[in-house]
């Protein structure tokens, strides 16, 4: 903590956590010396927050009794939004901000509604977010709450869906968990109609019914992970063969799950993956920080070199 507002109400949440603590436990508690931290009460007690102090050797702080501050109250769209925020500073892994955000859920959990409770801790056990990418906030907070609710509790629902194309359907949906990536939503899960694993399109989704059929979540899944590999998967123009000259790890951080899979193919790694635009692929090949060949398709091969020479001129001296 470094701005005195912010130690002023830190001594007053301290309080109302502990009932009564000594000017020397706040003191130490906050970093600041004693005589600051009698400051601090001063400034309270002029914003009207009756304290009483109690003098000698084992004196302490404490609040009047029957004295409490009025219950914050959220809306559904500010308990999610402030939800969403702690996920992602959560993904962010940073450790010294890890004990501020299980704080600031403590008390949000002190002061909110148990149904909203329940909707708030639903969303932070179930969404996992790419914090790489732009994270926007999702078209229905209605459809959010409901599928988290039964992600949480391992609950069918029967999704209403439109697809890209206007075309309506149904069918019971198992949501495993939800993911945003690439500032879109989806739900990922088990889709009854075809029994494969699908991901759905939070802005896409009509209706959720809840229902009371419960499922079993395989152990370990995780829903950004599972949704990278099916954008990886979907049908593009070009279906593309890369050996990479380098091992997996190192593979890896260069190509996250969206490009593909990765595969060891005798001490080099295959990169398998497709793309519409291959000038694109062409660009991230250059930029490889290793070597390889490309097996599939010719047509990439083509586009790598119009990019080395494209490279050529732009080094060459008097090129602009």
């Amino acid at each position: 903590m470094t701005l005195p507002t912010t130690r002023v109400l830190a001594v007053l949440e301290l309080l109302q956590s502990h009932g009564r603590l000594s000017g020397s436990e706040l003191a130490a508690r906050l970093g600041v010396d004693v005589r600051t931290l009698r400051r601090y009460i001063v400034m309270l007690e002029t914003m009207g927050v009756p304290i009483t102090s109690e003098r000698g050797r084992h004196g302490a702080y404490l609040l009047v009794a029957g004295f409490k501050l009025p219950p914050m109250m959220f809306t559904n769209d500010e308990a999610v939004a402030l939800s969403i925020g702690m996920v992602a500073a959560r993904g962010l892994g940073l450790a010294e901000a890890a004990p501020a955000i299980a704080s600031a859920q403590a008390k949000l959990a002190r002061v909110m509604p148990s149904k909203l409770k329940r909707q708030v801790g639903a969303i932070g056990d179930t969404v996992r977010l790419e914090t790489r990418s732009s994270i926007s906030a999702p078209a229905s907070n209605d459809a959010l709450i409901a599928l988290t609710t039964a992600a949480h509790g391992q609950l069918r629902v029967h999704l209403k869906y439109r697809s890209a194309e206007g075309v309506d359907s149904e069918r019971d949906f198992d949501p495993y968990g939800l993911a945003c990536r690439g500032g879109a939503w989806y739900a990922v899960g088990m889709c009854r109609l075809r029994n494969d694993l699908r991901s759905f399109r939070l802005d896409r989704v009509v209706d959720v019914a809840p229902g009371d059929v419960r499922f079993d979540k395989p152990a370990g899944f995780d829903a950004l992970e599972q949704l990278a590999r099916s954008i990886a998967r979907m049908p593009r123009e070009h279906g593309i063969e890369v050996l990479l000259h380098t091992d997996l790890q190192e593979a890896s951080a260069v190509f996250p799950l969206a490009f593909g899979s990765l595969e060891i193919a005798g001490g080099h790694v295959l990169l398998r993956s497709s793309a519409d635009d291959l000038g694109w692929f062409a660009r991230q090949l250059a930029a490889l920080p290793f070597d390889f060949e490309i097996r599939a398709p010719d047509a990439l091969r083509l586009e790598l070199q119009r990019r080395a020479v494209h490279l050529q001129a732009l080094a060459a001296p008097g090129s602009s």
